[in-house]
């Protein structure tokens, strides 16, 4: 089976969000607390020494993904063609009823609205977009060409395996689907 990833160049990303935008914008995701791909900000040390860098986070569209196990009315899946992880809104119980995606998830990818009915969403990777031939938008918006994405294999051969940064640890059993030139 193919698997898609994504990689991460964290010399490159300068926190300024124009994937976060993009992503929105093209799934049509309102503003809120939902958001598919976020910046985390990594910062340590004390004068003069000093660490700061910025970490795009998102679904890692594991190997083993957590939540396709957890949720009790198979509402999450993994494609065979490209190991992306979906989800059917339809389907889903919801954060109030159910939650158990969100449990499951060590890497909080599982976005929910704040009602009551809210069902869970996150990063599709942009299915349609590779449909057309096309990378995910949040890897086309970057101005830093700080991302890319494409089959698993393909990446490392192109940027190394290197599965751990400042900010994310690897879980074996999971295997995300990442790779990193750590800052």
């Amino acid at each position: 089976m193919m698997q898609y990833g994504m990689y991460i160049d964290q010399n490159r990303c300068t926190g300024c969000f124009a994937c976060v935008v993009a992503c929105k914008d093209w799934h049509d995701v309102p503003a809120g607390p939902v958001s598919w791909i976020r910046i985390k900000t990594i910062e340590k040390g004390t004068y003069p020494n000093l660490f700061a860098a910025f970490l795009p986070t998102a679904c890692y569209h594991c190997k083993t993904p957590a939540c396709v196990s957890a949720c009790p009315v198979e509402a999450v899946t993994k494609r065979d063609e490209d190991g992306i992880v979906t989800v059917d809104q339809d389907a889903c119980l919801g954060k109030t009823e159910c939650g158990e995606c969100l449990e499951a998830c060590s890497y909080d990818a599982p976005q929910f609205e704040t009602g009551d009915d809210a069902k869970m969403q996150k990063c599709d990777f942009c299915i349609d977009r590779w449909a057309e031939g096309k990378k995910p938008v949040c890897v086309m918006s970057c101005p830093m060409q700080a991302l890319d994405a494409g089959p698993l294999d393909e990446l490392k051969k192109k940027w190394g395996s290197v599965r751990e940064t400042e900010g994310f640890t690897y879980d074996e059993t999971l295997a995300p689907s990442i790779l990193y030139k750590p800052k």
